[in-house]
């Protein structure tokens, strides 16, 4: 069992052997350009194309239809700009939701300075938006509804079913960032009816500095950078051969495995929910529906704890991450918390634990007994 043991893997992913085996002759030997026609450059450009088709079967679309990028973030802009900048002349008006990542967040805090409107929805007590709200706020100048399909601080999967159909309905571009729902439940596009959809590669065991967009064909989008027309112009610039390699047979690995996995991720952190219940009782308050959440994803307070205090008390023996933050002696809340209008006490008593694929019985039986150890001495 490694040390310390590490319960945050909606942060980041170490990456998979598979993948790391996979990278390896392209960190070694195959340095090609892949636009160079001699045999090593083509080489890596069938690298890359073979990792376009396996992150497109991974969520069930047309292998052109997926763009390759720096990360998320990226894909998020590419994605939320491209769309706003390609259709302002049919309107202004953003749709997304309280409790987005700042990757969404703040690039619609710049379009708003940009002349665009935004409507940020609600959540409910368990961060879920209301898609009947999605129809209520629509106008006729509305051109991107961009809502993430699952959570990344308290797990809570959005009915991105149902926002899709509403979507097409009304003829309305249609984001869904998929960071952290990749490998974790289905991605299928065609399912969810997204136009656009956002994959991070540190969280699907694959390394950092590594993205994808899906972007359906037909969509009308303006790309965000210019040069020598990679990536079908959409993102322009030598291609990251080696990280792109790896997010593709991340995705294969995915894939393959994912019945497992959601196996394993989802009893590990029922394991540990009931450890912590069985000796806390009714001092652990689970935030969120643990119905309606990401298999490896639990949020929970402690009463009378705070969680800055426990993750520090336990950081050299357990992994987690807060749901808030501590600046210069004051403590603010994150604004998924926020929205779900959890009260400051219970807020500042909230931590993250997320499970890995590989996460093992008896990491969670010590982190068990780590964390109740802890709640007990800074309960005193």
């Amino acid at each position: 069992m490694k040390h310390p043991v590490y319960l945050d893997y909606n942060a980041t992913t170490p990456i998979d052997p598979e993948v790391i085996k996979e990278m390896i002759p392209f960190i070694d030997s195959l340095y090609g350009n892949p636009s160079s026609s001699y045999s090593i450059g083509r080489s890596n450009k069938e690298a890359v194309e073979k990792a376009r088709s396996q992150v497109a079967e991974f969520i069930n679309c047309n292998q052109e239809e997926i763009v390759f990028t720096s990360c998320a973030t990226e894909s998020n802009n590419l994605a939320i700009k491209g769309i706003a900048w390609a259709n302002k002349d049919k309107g202004r008006h953003i749709i997304t939701s309280a409790i987005e990542h700042p990757a969404v967040t703040e690039v619609c805090k710049y379009l708003s300075s940009q002349g665009f409107e935004i409507t940020y929805l609600p959540v409910d007590q368990y961060g879920r938006v209301d898609p009947e709200q999605v129809k209520e706020v629509i106008r006729p100048d509305t051109v991107l509804i961009t809502i993430m399909h699952a959570n990344n601080e308290v797990g809570t999967i959005q009915p991105i079913r149902e926002i899709g159909a509403i979507a097409r309905q009304k003829n309305i571009a249609f984001h869904t960032d998929a960071s952290q729902s990749a490998g974790k439940i289905e991605t299928d596009v065609n399912k969810l009816g997204v136009d656009l959809l956002t994959i991070a590669g540190h969280k699907l065991y694959a390394p950092k500095g590594i993205g994808a967009l899906y972007i359906q064909k037909g969509t009308r989008i303006e790309n965000l950078m210019h040069g020598a027309g990679q990536e079908r112009g959409m993102r322009p610039g030598t291609e990251n051969v080696i990280h792109t390699v790896g997010l593709g047979k991340a995705c294969e690995v995915a894939l393959r495995d994912y019945k497992q996995n959601q196996h394993n991720m989802m009893a590990s952190r029922d394991r540990l929910l009931d450890g912590l219940v069985s000796r806390l009782g009714n001092k652990v308050h689970v935030i969120g529906k643990l119905e309606n959440c990401l298999p490896n994803t639990l949020s929970v307070a402690f009463e009378n704890v705070s969680a800055h205090a426990l993750a520090s008390f336990i950081g050299s023996d357990v992994l987690i991450s807060t749901g808030s933050a501590c600046h210069s002696g004051e403590t603010t809340i994150s604004s998924v918390l926020q929205a779900m209008n959890l009260d400051f006490r219970t807020a500042t008593a909230t931590v993250r634990v997320s499970t890995g694929k590989r996460t093992m019985e008896k990491e969670i039986d010590f982190a068990v007994e780590v964390l109740v150890n802890a709640i007990k001495k800074l309960t005193l």
